[in-house]
């Protein structure tokens, strides 16, 4: 095996460790690129060099840079529309309905990048205040990347990302182009809450969420790793809530906990809520 290849290999075993993502084969031809201003920075000239300063003993700050350069941050607004139409017309109005004597909602955007999928959902709500006026909405967006989350709470766009998305009208009744760029209207960021995160944690949060947003973060992890970051989610999750994955996923036989819940390829039911804790169960007993 070449030196190379054997860098490859401990890059790719870095992310393993710290994210649970997989760097297969096919995909390790952007290291280069992903790595390029890591490189920069630090003087680097190839990937080998770029190992043996991570073989140091006080390479903490570099291995971090180069996981996050190697993480996924592609997003955009209102990504696949068909399913957040489908929110709109099918999985908000059910829960609107459930939860009539609360008037509370809790979301989840695990994976959510710079926020746009958050901001996303915020317009949602906003769009139909006469449905949700007096009404508790919480979103809870976290990604594993540090930088992404700081750019999702700083919330200003360029020209080029506020066009990915959204159409003229509800740009300009979103956002305000400002010297910076374009800043979401401070209504948008009220019902949101950012902090770095990975699926695969242990939610600390007592309450459940009614509604998950887990898009394309499953693509990157192997069998039993997906299989455990659905088990998290599932673990979060109201019984009577919804799971929406990305438009290209699919959990064909690897579903676990969750089945498809429209036509639409993306949208799911928990179908085996998570046991009840111990305490519950001893109380049940008596």
């Amino acid at each position: 095996m070449e030196v190379t290849q054997i860098s490859h290999r401990i890059i790719a075993d870095l992310l393993l460790e710290r994210t649970g993502q997989q760097l297969t084969e096919g995909r390790q031809w952007r290291i280069g690129s992903a790595l390029a201003g890591v490189f920069r920075e630090y003087g680097i000239d190839n990937l080998d060099q770029l190992v043996c300063m991570l073989g140091t003993g006080d390479s903490g700050e570099l291995s971090r840079k180069v996981v996050e350069a190697l993480l996924n941050n592609e997003t955009y607004f209102f990504r696949d529309r068909q399913l957040f139409q489908q929110l709109s017309e099918t999985v908000l109005p059910d829960l609107a309905e459930k939860r009539a004597g609360t008037r509370r909602l809790s979301i989840w955007s695990a994976g959510c990048s710079t926020g746009q999928e958050a901001l996303s959902l915020s317009m949602m709500f906003a769009d139909r205040p006469h449905m949700w006026r007096g009404w508790k909405i919480e979103i809870l967006g976290t990604d594993i990347s540090t930088h992404a989350i700081a750019a999702a709470r700083r919330a200003c766009y360029s020209q080029f990302e506020i066009q990915r998305g959204l159409g003229v009208a509800q740009m300009l009744r979103h956002f305000n182009e400002t010297p910076r760029g374009w800043e979401p209207d401070p209504a948008l960021l009220t019902p949101i809450c950012y902090r770095v995160g990975n699926v695969l944690d242990v939610q600390s949060r007592p309450e459940r969420f009614d509604l998950v947003l887990c898009r394309n973060v499953l693509l990157y992890f192997d069998g039993e790793t997906r299989q455990r970051a659905l088990g998290r989610v599932a673990d979060s999750l109201r019984d009577d809530g919804w799971l929406m994955l990305g438009a290209g996923e699919t959990m064909a036989g690897k579903a676990g906990r969750f089945a498809p819940a429209t036509d639409v390829q993306g949208l799911y039911r928990c179908v085996e809520p998570r046991a009840p804790a111990l305490s519950t169960r001893m109380a049940a007993a008596r």
